[in-house]
């Protein structure tokens, strides 16, 4: 059989060589690409009823021209109508900048037309129109609507991809196990591609769909335990052996005792790091929880085995900070901390570059740049990422590739469900610290109008007044014509004005790095009473004697970015606020509000959160390699992710499917993955 796979999109009738050239944007490049290539709604051409219409509904309709029609002109546009005879109704039909029209539409002629309905009017707006007399193939049709652009129409890639399944329908392969196929009684593949394109109704195109969602968590599912069994075969891994009594010493040196969260997360990380395997671990927790605390554990039992360690953060602020908190806990234990940015000058760098790659450097922190061809380790053993959602799977592995296959930890702030955490990322061990450190308040958390800012003023000035320091976020640096949102400059000008004898600070991306670290120095040496600020702050920054956090335009952020802001006060003992000034003018909106001042649970925040933005924001697709599926929908399909998930898991079993074609076929794919590129290897 041919193997469509392999057949570029030119052999399709009708698509030439420029065409080709378009369609790679798409992402099509050969006849497999093309054919799935799914649809993502549909225009309903089905007929109906006008009796069964509701006002405001787009609706297709049949009926006859009674009236001569009539054309206005108002410059260069213009509206033409007629009177159209629909069952007992007498319709206005309307038309906007369609003129060439007024000579095809006389009386006593069919007409089929889909529009927006005004049942008080009793008028349509027409989208579209046909004549019966001359063919109306889209009666009665659902017409698929794809995602077009630049010299690609809709009507061309409708008909192009019809041509595709005239020519190549048939050797559409069908790539799921029999077994399953039985089990979900699914619609067989080819059958299934061809109702995505061209469903006779609704009913068929949901089982169609069913089986292609079905069949892409599957797969994605597959892969993911693949790997997992895959890198689990091979026991290449640094073996960290370092005593119990060793790490229990440097625990008891810090100034905290660690919350029972932390305590098992230390002890599921050194199990792995002990183990010939390579640690693959997800941290999540709670902003505020200590996550930073577990990861210097990791780092010191590291540094104890005789290796390096290795911190990539997304910002230089986070960066700066992760250096001297871990400066601060690991000086009396003589391991040498150094920090790496794009702001460290040339001859230090150089200098620096030489330390690590003679071992002199026990730990590194930095951003990106500590991915940069020119940073060699001598013995690097464990990677740990923080906010690794910030980073794409290439820059990740670009960094562990810098070791040979050394230990690694992820640490994200933005806490996922656990069984979505571990359905998503399937492929690592997971982790969750839930607790907060002993001694802190919950944050109390209340939504205001835009009219009460005069009293949220008056808060920050007692809130001042008793030794304690606020922030203001803001949306945007400057003053946009687009957004109706507060600016940054312009609100530290405002809060001058309203605070002439405090000392007002002003943070934001375009200052440099220099510029950042004194702003964020004098704020958390308390010589800053209010820091103004962009979303900048939002990740790690730690100011235990703020307490005091207000956003403006809330409704301008998800919940998870909300919560992270959120999580800037509330880090020390005294009692801490979180005011959210906002109009939101979307129910969306307004129920962010009400859930941030329902709860301070980040878990139950990320739930709400998934099924409010779904699962391409919350994951950050493009960022976290997450993939974008043609179909399914982590949040709406999770059932049946679950359900894939554990089929995935008893086909990897079976002894019978590594020598199988679906084995091959998959192992290939995953080559050429980004979830697995780098990783996988022979």
């Amino acid at each position: 059989m041919i193997d469509y796979s392999l057949i570029p999109v030119t052999m399709i009738k009708g698509v030439s060589t420029l065409k080709q050239q378009e369609l790679h944007a798409f992402g099509i490049s050969t006849v497999q690409d093309m054919l799935l290539y799914f649809p993502f709604r549909y225009e309903d051409f089905r007929v109906r009823q006008l009796s069964e219409v509701k006002d405001g509904e787009k609706i297709t309709v049949e009926g006859r021209i009674v009236s001569e029609p009539v054309l206005q002109r108002f410059g260069k546009k213009s509206r033409l109508s007629c009177r159209i005879m629909i069952e007992s109704w007498l319709v206005t039909a309307t038309w906007f900048n369609r003129p060439y029209l007024r000579e095809q539409l006389f009386q006593g002629r069919d007409i089929l037309v889909t529009g927006k309905w005004d049942q008080r009017r009793l008028q349509l707006t027409v989208s579209t129109s046909e004549f019966p007399d001359r063919g109306a193939f889209r009666k009665d049709t659902l017409q698929p609507v794809y995602s077009v652009g630049g010299k690609i129409t809709q009507q061309w890639m409708r008909k192009t991809i019809a041509q595709a399944l005239t020519q190549f329908g048939e050797t559409i392969p069908e790539i799921l196990p029999q077994e399953l196929v039985r089990r979900y009684q699914l619609v067989p593949r080819k059958q299934a591609i061809r109702t995505l394109h061209q469903p006779q109704d609704a009913e068929e195109g949901k089982h169609a769909r069913r089986r292609m969602v079905y069949e892409e968590l599957f797969l994605f599912q597959l892969k993911l335990h693949m790997f997992r069994a895959l890198t689990r075969k091979r026991a290449d891994g640094v073996v960290h052996e370092v005593s119990n009594s060793t790490v229990r010493e440097f625990v008891h040196s810090l100034p905290f005792e660690l919350t029972e969260g932390q305590k098992k997360s230390v002890t599921d990380i050194l199990q792995d790091m002990r183990s010939p395997f390579c640690m693959n671990r997800l941290l999540q927790g709670d902003v505020g929880s200590g996550k930073t605390v577990v990861a210097a554990v990791a780092l010191f039992a590291a540094v104890r085995s005789g290796y390096q360690g290795a911190l990539m953060v997304p910002t230089e602020i986070l960066a700066e900070q992760h250096m001297r908190s871990l400066t601060k806990l690991f000086e009396p234990h003589g391991i040498q901390v150094a920090l790496l940015t794009g702001s460290v000058s040339v001859r230090k760098r150089r200098d620096l570059l030489g330390a690590l790659q003679m071992g002199m450097v026990d730990i590194l922190v930095g951003t990106h740049a500590l991915i940069q061809d020119d940073v060699y380790f001598r013995k690097l053993g464990l990677v740990v990422t923080d906010e690794q959602h910030r980073f794409g799977v290439n820059q990740r592995s670009v960094l562990r590739r810098k070791g040979l296959n050394p230990d690694v930890l992820l640490m994200t702030a933005t806490p996922i469900p656990r069984t979505l955490a571990i359905t998503a990322f399937g492929d690592m061990d997971v982790s969750s610290i839930k607790e907060r450190p002993a001694g802190r308040k919950p944050i109390k958390t209340y939504w205001v109008k835009h009219e009460l800012l005069d009293r949220i003023l008056n808060f920050i000035r007692r809130e001042i007044a008793d030794g304690r320091q606020a922030y203001i976020i803001c949306p945007l640096i400057e003053e946009s014509d687009k957004l109706d949102v507060q600016n940054v400059i312009d609100v530290h000008v405002q809060m001058q004005q309203a605070f002439p004898d405090l000392q007002v600070g002003l943070l934001h991306g375009r200052l440099s790095a220099v510029e950042k670290d004194a702003v964020m120095r004098s704020f958390g040496d308390g010589e800053t009473h209010v820091l103004v600020s962009t979303t900048v702050i939002e990740v790690g920054v730690d100011v235990p004697n703020s307490t005091l956090m207000v956003i403006m335009d809330a409704e301008r952020f998800g919940l998870s970015q909300l919560h992270q802001l959120r999580g800037r006060v509330g880090r020390g003992q005294h009692q801490s606020y979180c005011v959210l000034i906002a109009d939101p003018k979307s129910e969306i909106g307004q129920e962010r509000m009400h859930i941030m001042t329902e709860t301070e649970d980040g878990f139950e925040l990320s739930q709400r959160d998934l099924e409010l933005r779904g699962p391409g924001d919350f994951f950050g697709t493009k960022q976290s390699g997450m993939p974008e599926f043609k179909l399914a929908d982590m949040a709406s399909d999770f059932a049946v992710l679950e359900q894939a998930r554990d089929d995935a898991a008893e086909l990897i079993r079976a002894e019978e499917y590594w020598t199988s074609p679906m084995y091959a076929l998959l192992r290939e794919e995953m080559q050429k993955d980004q979830l697995f590129q780098g990783e996988l290897m022979d």
